[in-house]
């Protein structure tokens, strides 16, 4: 659902831009409250892990074709400010070196795609939490749904955006049904794809997902016939152990990341995706302009001047993959240390210091 150049006129696009730069200024400042020395890390993976996975374009509908948004995905993982920062790093990379979204259209890619998204399904997921049993299972059942809803609403949030300030005399009301009608079916992989990640990290490390915490049961033994809670377990685990296993998790999910973007995507569908397929068919896209970065080395997820295909896609989202979480993760370690300053606040040095 990246939205090009031309699309939308001048002053909406301005407009977008100051609401992206606020919600990226107040989820600065949330994510400082997200971020630990075990979440940090995780964040700028979850951004290179939505890079690789949106180059997995999949087959929806006769002739298009659709792809992750990332949006609940990163907000149940890591929490809603720090999932904004990590749709809004991957959309600024896709939009300065693979000419993907229009650059003078960042402000309304970040919201459609990472503000509505992200607001959306995490206010979806807490009230589902609330009412499912508290388990890992119900995390998992929450993301779907919540990951199923945003997209369609991204779709009404492109419908609303482009009926201020759309640059062709197109009716709204068939704008509309063809972008939610095809987004419904996108929203269903987006759905498929999020649960099943929410349910692998929730496998192995249920205490680094965001969406989870406050969520653990105690463990029930049945004597004499009646459940009661068993007695606590001393810790076993050392903190090297759970080093090693958050390490385990990092590098398992970045060989993913690469892999999929890597060589997994040679085989995505080459279809249009939802909005360019709704923009051809309807005639938004008329006065599309050309992008910016046009002649990037990696425009269009190719690395200029390899011939073969499979090659030069797949150095593209390698190359994509790493620079994604080297940015990302140099943001989120950025506010991790905010934090940690933060804490050491005034009053407690000096409470130190009298002692």
């Amino acid at each position: 659902m990246h939205v090009p150049d031309g699309f939308i006129n001048a002053p909406t696009s301005a407009v977008t831009a100051v609401v992206a730069a606020g919600a990226i200024a107040v989820s600065l400042r949330g994510a400082r409250r997200e971020l630990d020395e075990r979440t940090a890390p995780l964040a700028g993976l979850v951004a290179a892990f939505i890079f690789a996975v949106q180059m997995l374009n999949f087959p929806v509908a006769a002739g298009t074709s659709g792809h992750l948004l990332g949006g609940a995905l990163a907000a149940i993982l890591v929490g809603p400010c720090t999932g904004v920062l990590c749709v809004s790093v991957v959309l600024l990379m896709q939009g300065i070196l693979f000419a993907d979204g229009g650059l003078t259209a960042l402000g309304v890619n970040i919201t459609d795609m990472a503000i509505v998204t992200t607001v959306v399904s995490y206010a979806l997921f807490r009230a589902l939490v609330k009412v499912l049993p508290r388990s890992r299972r119900s995390v998992t059942v929450a993301s779907f749904v919540a990951a199923l809803v945003s997209v369609p609403a991204a779709a009404v949030a492109f419908t609303l955006i482009y009926a201020i300030g759309g640059t062709t005399d197109v009716s709204i009301g068939k704008v509309a049904t063809a972008m939610i009608g095809v987004h419904v079916l996108i929203g269903i992989g987006e759905a498929v794809i999020t649960a099943l990640t929410v349910g692998a990290v929730i496998a192995v490390r249920p205490d680094l997902v965001h969406g989870a915490r406050g969520l653990e049961q105690r463990l029930k033994l049945r004597v004499n016939g009646e459940l009661v809670d068993a007695p606590s377990a001393p810790a076993a685990v050392t903190p090297v152990a759970v080093r090693t296993s958050r390490r385990a998790l990092w590098v398992s999910g970045l060989v993913t990341s690469l892999v999929l973007a890597g060589f997994v995507s040679y085989y995505a569908s080459s279809s249009p995706d939802g909005l360019e397929k709704v923009a051809a068919d309807h005639g938004i896209d008329r006065k599309a302009e050309q992008h910016a970065s046009a002649d990037s080395p990696l425009a269009d997820y190719g690395v200029k001047d390899v011939e073969d295909a499979r090659l030069s896609g797949g150095l593209a989202g390698v190359i994509g993959v790493g620079v994604t979480v080297v940015a990302g993760s140099a943001v989120f370690w950025t506010l991790r240390r905010r934090r940690a300053a933060d804490d050491v606040s005034p009053a407690s040095t000096t409470s130190v210091e009298n002692v």
